[in-house]
Parts: structure tokens; sequence; C-alpha cells
């Protein structure tokens, strides 16, 4: 079952701001909600074009599987 943890990234680390209970060495997976995703800074309109063009392509080349797991509400809205 999925938990929910809160984290800061800070100099390269996640720092936790939740308890948890995760043996050590557990491996887990990072979804970042954040607003402050920082975008690439690409100026050069061609190497912005380019780039898109290329994330547009992999991302058809990769798509979601349709047996994916699906969020639940709960799981894509904070609780306080």
């Amino acid at each position: 079952m999925p938990q929910a943890l809160k984290a800061i990234y800070h100099s390269g680390t996640f720092i936790l701001q939740t308890a948890c209970n995760l043996p050590e060495g557990i491996q887990v997976e990072l979804f970042v909600k954040s607003p402050q995703v920082i975008p690439p800074k690409i100026a050069d309109l061609g190497a912005r074009q380019d780039f898109l063009r290329r994330l547009v392509e992999r991302m058809q080349q990769n798509p979601i599987p349709s047996n994916a797991p699906r969020f639940t509400r709960d799981m894509l809205h904070e609780r306080r």
C-alpha cells in the first residue's frame, strides 16, 4: 500500500518532513508534486523546438501501459 511522505530536496538529498518506519535499504519510488519544478532554460528558439520535438517523440515511444495503476483522488491531493 502506498505511503505518502513529505520531504524537502536540498543539496542532492531528500530530507523527510514526516516520520516513517521503513526498513533500512528499502527501494522507494518518488513522485515529485511541486509547482516549483524548474523547466530547462533554453534561450535559442531552434534548440527549444528540437528539445520539445524529442520530448514528444520519447513520450510517444514510452506510452503509459493500459494496466498501469491508477492514482486515487486521495493520492493526487495533499492531505493536511
